[in-house]
Order: structure tokens, then C-alpha cells, then sequence
């Protein structure tokens, strides 16, 4: 390594805070590589969720999102990063270079880093407890920071939305493949990837804004009142992979901002990846903006805390090529 730039252990270290970001369906969709002083991140496009994503664009927003908890993770550990983002149109899959430079750690960045280790994906309904509109607005406004609109879902919109996800469930219910799919990533027991039976509930039909329905939940939430999240949309004014890898990185912002003031969050994406399904909420929702991702957010009756979902070895994603 040149003088002034940091070791490979510590670019080890904040790669393996990283690999705390959110994937659709667990997946971890990417891969980083060392070289010549550079952080190189890649689409692993062998994890490519067709029936879920079949535009790929929940693989992009996922590659986002660590995109910005590697950034997060630097930041904590004393270096910013200067981000080209699809440096190579020839390879597509290659989404960012990161060159790095010394700086003093924040106490934000210590907090944001810290996030990432709290941080779950809570399925569970959200209690009916009044969270300060001042804390949804915070967190929105950090996410906006990085390419994306994050706005809260009309209550208005509400009826309009749940028509659209359980048209988006009946969708699904009939689509073969999609099935499969599913039963390959979710119920898991004992992997480094995929949905965990453990983190996943029964899906209640009589919720107002029903998630996505995993295979096998066993995580009992006994709460008998209605869901009470509010429901943040993240869209963007346009719909290519860069628009796609930026909501990523907001949807990361957002996700961390809301954990840092103790509210919980879980990822919804179902009707979006269906493009009939999308374009209704991009022009009744979005005003003609692109909808990239949807997260419910809110306070959580239950006291014991989430279990981590599992994440891949670092060695599987992480190398060191030759300088």
C-alpha cells in the first residue's frame, strides 16, 4: 500500500461492517475487490433473483445499500471515500471505485456505524406508540442526502397501495417459478444467506398494508392490533442502473438515520416488481417519479430484540487481487 492509505486489514474490517446491509431476499448480491489501492464493488449477477427481480433493480438497490455501509463503515474507522460510480460501461456489473482518504471520525459516523450493527429487518407489526414526526422527518431528510426522494405514503394512498400489494401477493401465489424462488430463499435454518425462519411471521390478511409472504415463519407476533407503521417511499426522477444504485444508497441512509432514534424498519418491494403494479404507483403516489423501494417504519411492542440474520463469509465476497 502507498503511504497514507489504510491497511488491508482495515479495509477487511470495514467491508465486513458492510456486509451488514440489506439485500433483497438476503441474497448479498456482490462482491469487492482490492486493487492498487482502489475498492472495487461488483454486481455478483450469480445471485440475480429472476422471478423477484425480474429488471433487476431490487439487485441494484441492494448493491447500493452496501455501497453506502461500506462508506459508513470507513467513515467510522477514519477514512472518507471518493466515489465514481459505473466507472466501466463495458462491464456492466462493475457499479463503483472507491479511492480513499485520511479523516477524522465524527461522533455521527461512530453513531451511523453502530446503526449498522442494530439494524434488523422487523416483520412484526409496529405498536400504535406516537413516534416524534421530528424522527421520521430526520431520517427521511438524511436519505435524501444521497439521490433519492424519500416522502411518507398519504394515509390517503393507503387503500389504493393495499389493493396494489395484494394484487401483487395473488400475482405471485400463481407464479410457478416464483414460488420456487421463494422456497429456495426463505424459511432458512442454519445458512449464511437467505430469508431465516426465525426473522419471518405469518403474513396477517386482515393488516391494512400486508408484507411479503416468506416460506416457513415461525417469529411469533402476538400483537393483536392493526400494523401502525408509517410507510416511507424512496423513488427517483429517473429509472436507469445509476438512479437504481443511488435509491440504494438512500434506502441505507434512511434505514441507518431511523435506527440511530430507535425506530424499527423492514424493507417492501413486492408490487414494484411488478412493472403494471409499479407505474400505478409511480403516477397516483409519485407524481411521474420512479418508485424504487418502499420501508415501513415505527416503534415495536416486543421486548425481546431480533436475532442478526446470517451474512456470507467475508473470504466468499472480499479479495485482494495483485497490485
Amino acid at each position: 500500500m502507498t503511504s497514507g492509505y489504510p491497511g488491508f486489514e482495515t479495509i477487511r474490517a470495514a467491508v465486513g461492517l458492510a456486509q451488514r446491509a440489506p439485500s433483497v431476499h438476503n441474497s448479498q448480491p456482490w462482491r469487492w475487490q482490492l486493487s492498487n489501492d482502489e475498492l472495487h464493488l461488483y454486481a455478483d449477477m450469480s445471485r440475480h433473483l429472476t422471478a423477484t427481480d425480474p429488471q433487476q433493480r431490487a439487485l441494484l438497490l441492494s448493491c447500493g445499500a452496501v455501497l453506502h455501509h461500506v462508506q459508513v463503515a470507513l467513515c467510522a474507522l477514519g477514512w472518507s471515500s471518493a466515489v465514481e460510480r459505473l466507472p466501466n460501461p463495458q462491464v456492466p456489473e462493475h457499479l463503483a471505485v472507491l479511492r480513499l482518504a485520511p479523516r477524522r471520525s465524527s461522533e455521527a459516523d461512530i453513531d451511523m456505524a453502530a446503526a449498522m450493527m442494530r439494524r434488523r429487518s422487523d416483520r412484526r407489526r409496529f405498536a400504535s406508540v406516537e413516534v416524534p414526526e421530528v424522527y421520521l422527518k430526520a431520517a427521511a431528510q438524511y436519505g435524501t442526502r444521497f439521490g433519492a426522494a424519500v416522502r411518507p405514503v398519504s394515509p390517503a394512498d393507503h387503500s389504493a397501495l393495499r389493493t396494489l400489494i395484494r394484487r401483487a401477493a395473488r400475482h405471485h401465489e400463481d407464479d410457478v417459478l416464483y414460488q420456487i424462488e421463494l422456497a429456495e430463499w426463505s424459511g432458512r435454518r442454519g445458512t449464511r444467506e437467505g430469508v431465516p425462519a426465525r426473522n419471518s411471521t405469518a403474513i396477517r390478511t386482515a393488516d391494512e398494508l400486508p408484507g411479503r409472504a416468506f416460506n416457513d415463519p415461525v417469529l411469533i407476533d402476538p400483537d393483536p392490533a392493526p400494523d401502525a407503521a408509517t410507510w416511507l417511499m424512496i423513488s427517483t426522477p429517473n429509472d436507469d442502473r445509476l438512479a437504481q444504485l443511488r435509491a440504494g444508497e438512500s434506502l441505507s441512509a434512511l434505514l441507518l438515520a431511523a435506527t440511530d432514534l430507535g425506530l424499527a424498519t423492514c424493507i417492501q418491494t413486492e408490487p414494484l416488481g411488478l412493472p403494471e403494479l409499479r407505474d400505478e404507483i409511480r403516477f397516483s403516489m409519485c407524481e411521474g417519479a420512479y418508485p424504487q423501494v418502499m420501508v415501513r417504519a415505527g416503534r415495536t411492542a416486543q421486548v425481546a430484540p431480533l436475532p442478526e440474520t446470517p451474512r456470507r463469509k467475508l473470504d466468499d465476497i472480499f479479495a485482494e487481487l495483485p497490485g
